[in-house]
């Protein structure tokens, strides 16, 4: 992942994701763009994941008992 996707938001991933989808799915794209555009989709894709999956972990450790707080 580049510097630039690191400093992305979930959200601006996304939306670039779905701006990608909507290029590919068009079929205006010459093969070498397509790929090149499916490339960045993947990177992105899993850029997304990778935060849900961290979202998901945090809400998890919120979930569990703060024995260390007294909570």
């Amino acid at each position: 992942m580049s510097e630039k996707n690191k400093e992305m938001t979930f959200e601006q991933a996304i939306s670039s994701l779905e701006e990608l989808v909507k290029q590919l799915e068009s079929g205006e794209l010459s093969l070498e763009e397509a790929m090149s555009q499916y490339e960045q989709g993947v990177k992105l894709a899993s850029y997304c994941t990778k935060k849900l999956n961290e979202a998901k972990l945090k809400i998890e450790e919120l979930k569990q008992p703060n024995d260390e707080a007294g909570v």
